[in-house]
């Protein structure tokens, strides 16, 4: 059969349609998860900073937990640097240090916690990756986050849709919370 053939026939193939067309069809139209889209460029941003993936960064709040989630941030991954050092007697590498940069009073928390933390870190990796954590004080810098944006007005007639709608549970915790969220359901659906 020749390349100018389809397969399965005795018919010549479209124009155009050969076999890499189609497989670069199905490659685009796809849907991916944004993880795997934007995971490449975070791990190689991680990789300079001494993470082989960026999956510690990711989930350093269900590894450190809820007290040191948004008070502590891992910054650097340190590995031992001589080939002799990086094997102990049994073959295994030996572990790094991991840098975490946080404020004076959950530095000195986080002193005292250091051995469970270690633990739980090493668990997530599933071998004895860090050894050591050495704490850096200096101020976190926050993620940024957006402003919700400004909603629009109600119109009379909306605002006399909602109170009708809401009238059952008027003068209740439940009715407020209603209003709030038909407030905002209207004013960004119309």
């Amino acid at each position: 059969m020749s390349d100018s053939q389809a397969k399965g026939s005795g018919r010549p193939a479209a124009r155009g349609q050969g076999t890499q067309t189609r497989a670069y069809m199905r490659r685009v139209t796809r849907a991916r998860p944004l993880a795997d889209l934007i995971g490449a460029s975070l791990d190689k941003a991680c990789r300079q900073r001494g993470f082989a993936a960026s999956d510690l960064v990711a989930d350093w709040p269900d590894i450190v937990g809820e007290r040191y989630a948004g008070r502590v941030q891992p910054t650097r991954l340190d590995w031992p640097r001589e080939r002799g050092q990086r094997d102990d007697a049994d073959g295994q590498a030996r572990p790094a240090t991991l840098t975490v940069q946080t404020d004076g009073a959950t530095a000195l928390m986080l002193t005292h916690d250091m051995p469970q933390v270690i633990e739980r870190i090493n668990g997530f990796f599933g071998w004895a990756a860090v050894g050591r954590i050495r704490i850096l004080q200096r101020p976190l810098t926050p993620p940024r986050r957006k402003a919700p944006p400004r909603l629009r007005a109600l119109t009379s007639a909306e605002e006399a849709e909602l109170s009708d709608v809401l009238r059952p549970v008027e003068g209740t915790a439940l009715g407020a919370a209603l209003e709030k969220l038909g407030r905002a359901v209207l004013a960004k659906s119309r």
